[in-house]
């Protein structure tokens, strides 16, 4: 089995070593410290007599800092060993280690310590694509006298920096740093080992100085900025054993998924690890969608950045049409040369009308009309691109399909994988195509583009215009994507309107959207639960009887808490409240389970074969949507839901789930709190909210 990998995180800065602490490039995982999509060390490896280390134990601190316990030589030496090491590893903008010699023995020692170092400065995208990184030609200067190297990479105006110190003297080489130390009995000796990154700009000035967390980590501490974040969260009590750890563990997964680009100062929510490590217009989105009631200033930041970044033009090579919102924002060299087209792309068909259902829910819970105002333009923009753009064969439906025939994303909704649109038999459909989820999402953001607009615009033409639209899109959806002999939506359409017949986990955003019609709600619900989708921990991804199933294939099978948080929504908001409760308490299980951060994905097989959740190599972890699915999953069990100036409570917690108290939850209504019992345990207990000022 592969080696476990460690990782401090935070935001965009993040460090994957073995479990020694050690790294060297691995072309199968995203191995060393990167900043911003570039690998800024690519070898850092600890030797003690030229004997690498072995891990007795590890302290994961906080998700920016561990400290590993290390012996040199075999693990047979363990018991007797006379010299222990500890590494204690922490990350903000740079990267810190400090070293701990330690002498067990009632002798003096002397030992020879070596810290190799290296740099390759590779784009992550060629390290997700498993291809043989280009060679890259690195200057490196060594200069003992203080006890520092430079790794130093350019291309054009391209430049990264690497600049490592030590607090002390050693004999520096352009391998790394050589100490030769003598330690005192039962005494210690250390050192600090510090990581700077730079993004060479204009007069080799690092282009993140003015980003206000590369200076704020030198007025606070990331421990501080820890403590304040979860401060400002709600206070989650439960009698569920563990589920107030799963709470802040999920807080804390979104704190360290935090970065700011470039372009603007306020933070905002990366993927998550390995291989989303930017701003991800999807991914974001629905992570501001899920954390409204926990940590809302996300989306204001989230919504200002993806209007400022939204299409303005025509642009094959990077999917960009007028009013479109992106789905990818990337820095490394590939990027900036046009060898990759995801500097800005642009290749998504469901970020642009989610842009607008964000926004509209986001004034619910926070009443910021100003926001609202400011954001008019690039709303209406992609209110527009719906039926400009995202209407590609004149049927009003919303399709995709790319513009860059070499390089764009195929499938250009949440299931992203080429396979992941198919018929029950495994045949793929035509160009371009109409997902199920996608109109959902369409007729939502016209329903809330017109409260929007009668609101705060003043246009109560445009309003009654994008009601109509919504109401006639949902009667021909109704008509057009229904299989009624079976009793569900297709996945999709293809160009001439021909149904693709499988039955998968999208159907289940239809009622998060609201786009089903009532009388068809129970059969979907039915579905959703049955055991061709429902697993005992979620709903997988596509149903067990159809030919393209694999319970390991990420969109064919595979459990996705985000995708189960949108879809137990959706079943309330159809007062399934029974159903939703059972995929909640299912993704807690799991996530209980597993312990730690939560998983993009486990493997679709059933509950009652597994007993635990399989995890899969492509999931990544911690995810950004991932750890909001449990807040999301948490407010859809509470019920909450802002109406006007207060927040609506109507629990429907699962079986034995036990009293739950959320304490501050913050709103235009300043700070309330909610509290529900399990009527199994508390058969006497009613919601109720009580306000705070």
């Amino acid at each position: 089995m592969r080696q476990e990998q460690v990782h401090v995180i935070a935001g965009n800065v993040f460090a994957i070593s073995d479990a020694q602490g050690d790294m060297e490039v691995d072309p199968q995982a995203p191995v060393g410290l990167f900043s911003f999509d570039t690998r800024f060390l690519s070898r850092w490896v600890l030797t003690v007599d030229g004997q690498r280390l072995n891990a007795l134990s590890r302290d994961d601190m906080t998700y920016f800092e561990t400290r590993f316990f290390l012996v040199p030589g075999a693990a047979s030496h363990y018991v007797d060993a006379d010299v222990s090491i500890i590494r204690h590893r922490s990350v903000h903008d740079c990267f810190h280690e400090q070293i701990t010699v330690l002498n067990h023995s009632p002798k003096p020692a002397d030992f020879t310590v070596r810290m190799e170092v290296g740099a390759d400065f590779t784009d992550i995208a060629e390290i997700a694509d498993f291809a043989q990184p280009r060679p890259r030609a690195v200057r490196i200067a060594a200069d003992t006298d203080r006890a520092a190297l430079v790794l130093r990479y350019e291309r054009e105006r391209f430049g990264r920096v690497t600049t490592v110190r030590s607090t002390a003297p050693a004999e520096v080489d352009e391998g790394g740093f050589t100490f030769r130390i003598s330690v005192p009995p039962e005494g210690a000796w250390e050192t600090t080992l510090h990581a700077s990154m730079t993004m060479q700009g204009e007069g080799d000035r690092d282009m993140r100085a003015d980003l206000e967390s590369h200076q704020q980590v030198q007025r606070r501490g990331m421990a501080d900025d820890l403590t304040a974040w979860l401060a400002r969260a709600p206070q989650l009590v439960a009698e569920r054993a563990g589920l107030e750890e799963t709470y802040q563990g999920a807080l804390a997964a979104l704190a360290a998924l935090r970065y700011e680009p470039l372009a603007y100062t306020d933070p905002v929510p990366v993927g998550g690890l390995p291989w989303a490590m930017g701003l991800c217009g999807r991914d974001s989105i629905i992570t501001c969608l899920q954390s409204l009631a926990f940590t809302p200033e996300l989306a204001r930041a989230t919504l200002r950045m993806l209007a400022l970044l939204q299409g303005g033009q025509l642009d094959d090579d990077h999917d960009e049409e007028p009013g479109k919102i992106l789905v990818q924002l990337r820095y490394g060299e590939l990027a900036a040369f046009g060898e990759r087209r995801n500097a800005l792309y642009y290749g998504a068909a469901d970020t642009t009308p989610l842009f607008v259902v964000l926004l509209d829910e986001y004034e619910r819970w926070s009443g910021d009309a100003e926001l609202v105002r400011e954001l008019r333009h690039p709303a209406r923009r992609a209110l527009d691109w719906i039926d400009e753009y995202g209407d590609m064969t004149g049927d009003g439906y919303v399709r995709y399909q790319s513009r860059n025939e070499r390089h764009g994303v195929v499938n250009q909704a949440w299931k992203d994988s080429p396979d992941a649109i198919a018929d029950a038999h495994g045949r793929l459909p035509a160009f371009p195509r109409a997902t199920c989820e996608v109109q959902g999402y369409a007729y939502d953001a016209k329903r809330r583009g017109a409260r929007l607009a009668r609101t705060f615009w003043g246009d109560h033409e445009y309003a009654d215009r994008l009601d109509r639209e919504a109401a006639a899109l949902k009667e021909r959806f109704n008509r057009d994507f229904w299989l009624p002999h079976r009793e569900y939506y297709a996945l999709a359409l293809d160009p001439y309107g021909e149904q693709v017949d499988a039955l998968a986990s999208n159907i289940g955003h239809l009622l998060w959207s609201g786009i089903v019609a009532d009388d068809r709600a129970e059969a979907i619900a039915e579905h959703l639960l049955g055991p061709r989708l429902f697993n005992g921990w979620g709903v997988r991804t596509f149903a067990t009887d159809q030919r393209p199933y694999n319970p390991v294939g990420s969109h064919l099978g595979a459990v996705w808490p985000s995708d189960n948080a949108l879809i137990a929504a959706g079943l309330r908001h159809y007062r399934f409240d029974a159903h939703a409760a059972r995929i909640a308490a299912g993704i807690f299980d799991m996530a209980q389970t597993l312990g730690g951060a939560v998983p993009e994905l486990i493997a679709g097989y059933e509950r009652s074969l597994t007993k635990y959740p399989v995890q899969l190599p492509s999931a990544g972890r911690p995810q950004s949507w991932s750890s909001g699915a449990l807040l999301m999953l948490l407010g859809t069990l509470l019920g909450l839901r802002p109406t006007g100036e207060d927040l609506l409570v109507n629990p429907a917690l699962p079986t034995g789930f036990g009293g739950v108290e959320l304490l501050d939850i913050p709103g235009r209504w300043g700070h309330t709190d909610a509290y529900a019992g399990d009527r199994s345990t508390h058969p006497g207990a009613r919601p109720r909210t009580r306000r705070r000022s």
